[in-house]
């Protein structure tokens, strides 16, 4: 086998990377239960692109998360990044005024930006 162990064409957790793969999928888990979804729930919100058994073995640490299945399952939550789910960003999930300032930001011209901007204090900004 490769460095990446393959079972039936899986990812596998190897030995190195499983208490990091636990506490992804803790964090997947944890989102996952905040909504009050069911695995099922969270499956189909992925247009069933990922099973229930798959989410479960993520959320087990069982099976390694990649990027393609965080971009999915964070686009399924509609609030989280995928950095966020792999650890890579502690900034958690977006407030629904932070979600609508963020739009509402992407929504003005360069100016309008710029303008909003020079209302944030310097030390804010860092």
């Amino acid at each position: 086998m490769s460095n990446t162990q393959h079972k039936r064409g899986h990812r596998t957790v190897e030995p190195e990377f499983a208490q990091l793969s636990a506490r992804i999928g803790q964090r997947l888990r944890n989102e996952r239960m905040r909504r009050g979804w069911s695995l099922n729930e969270l499956s189909k919100r992925t247009q069933d692109q990922y099973s229930k058994s798959r989410i479960s073995n993520y959320e087990q640490g069982i099976r390694r998360m990649g990027l393609e299945a965080a971009c999915q399952l964070a686009a399924a939550f509609g609030d989280v990044t995928p950095a966020w789910l792999l650890l890579l960003d502690e900034c958690g999930p977006l407030t629904v005024e932070e979600r609508a300032l963020v739009e509402g930001f992407r929504a003005l011209d360069k100016a309008g930006r710029q303008r909003l901007l020079d209302l944030i204090p310097p030390a804010a900004q860092e």
